[in-house]
């Protein structure tokens, strides 16, 4: 048996030696090849352009089929070219596209490496629990949607893109785990705690889409707001269209900075993501749940391939404690929820 495992025991060493050997070889090979710093010099373009893109996505005009917005949407999935541009870099065998490669990998990084690490729970133990979901007009089964909701345990839900016809279904559904309720036009509000105060928010669309309603907590009062901005397209002739959109979300942040109570949560589909230049007058004032207190980068839309978080919770005054998203229920949104503590932030 002891002169089994002395030469198994060799044998190793001579596979790593082995190993060893072809990467130094290879390593000095490239150190011997005087092309090294030629070569790859598009690759090494094309990774100083994406680092470019997302530093300066501010600065990509509007003005063209709202470019800039468009980009911003989509942001994080360009950290995607990263690992392509790697490749094609061993391939070309190039030190100059290997260290431009580094670029794009550190601004990435720097942007959104903060949501792939899981911050749910750093702030202690929450006392409300808030969900927001937009259920979809053409959901084909309501009722078994609204009790995917009251099933969440949330104190307080957000309902967007309300029919006339669903209403009752929601209302029923929800009549159990929620003792009190609001509708205004096609957004709703259901709470465990008292609302008062509620009104519609004009968001400059002609029709009510936004709504706003004081909830009395056991901590004390909260302004919540529930907003359906209007929906963005992209056309290859005009491209990326969010004029409505963008002239709601000025308005709404207008109403937010006005409100009177210091506690505030948004709720709501903002057709738009925190990077996205149009909603500045709202994420400029308030935070997202899921950029300080989420796992990962919770997309939420379209619920069969999430690709963008277009759907948010965002507060002021409130601290967030942890945000998820929850399973499909039927529309083509995801639900997601936040947990946060109203002793402020």
């Amino acid at each position: 048996m002891a002169q089994a495992y002395v030469t198994e025991s060799g044998s190793d060493g001579a596979g790593t030696g082995r190993e060893g050997s072809r990467l130094r070889r290879l390593l000095n090979g490239w150190r011997r090849d005087p092309r090294i710093w030629r070569r790859g010099i598009l690759t090494a373009l094309c990774a100083i352009a994406l680092a470019l893109v997302m530093v300066l996505h501010a600065q990509i005009p509007n003005r063209y089929g709202n470019l800039g917005s468009l980009v911003e949407t989509f942001l994080p999935w360009l950290g995607l070219a990263v690992p392509l541009l790697l490749v094609l870099a061993l391939l070309r065998r190039s030190a100059t596209a290997l260290i431009a490669v580094l670029l794009p990998t550190v601004v990435w990084l720097n942007m959104f490496g903060s949501l792939v690490t899981d911050k749910s729970g750093t702030g202690g133990s929450g006392d409300l629990t808030v969900l927001t979901h937009n259920v979809n007009a053409d959901n084909t089964d309501p009722s078994s949607t609204g009790r995917d909701v009251a099933a969440s345990g949330a104190d307080v839900v957000a309902l967007e893109e309300l029919t006339e016809t669903a209403v009752p279904v929601y209302e029923k559904a929800l009549a159990a785990a929620y003792k009190y309720h609001e509708v205004v036009g096609t957004v709703g509000l259901w709470s465990k705690y008292p609302l008062a105060d509620t009104e519609a928010v004009d968001i400059k669309l002609g029709w009510e889409r936004a709504m706003r309603s004081t909830v009395t907590t056991p901590e004390g009062e909260v302004a919540v707001y529930v907003a359906h901005l209007p929906s963005v397209r992209v056309k290859l002739e005009a491209g990326f269209t969010a004029r409505q959109r963008d002239k709601s979300a000025t308005a709404l942040g207008e109403a937010i900075a006005a409100d009177p109570i210091g506690r505030v949560v948004l709720l709501g589909d903002l057709n738009g993501t925190m990077n996205d230049r149009a909603l500045n007058s709202v994420t400029a004032q308030m935070r997202s749940t899921q950029g300080a207190a989420g796992d990962g980068f919770g997309f939420s839309w379209p619920a069969s391939f999430p690709m963008a978080r277009i759907d948010q919770i965002m507060v002021k005054g409130v601290e967030p404690v942890a945000s998820w998203t929850l399973p499909e229920t039927g529309s083509d949104h995801l639900p997601i929820a936040a947990r946060v503590r109203l002793d402020g932030s």
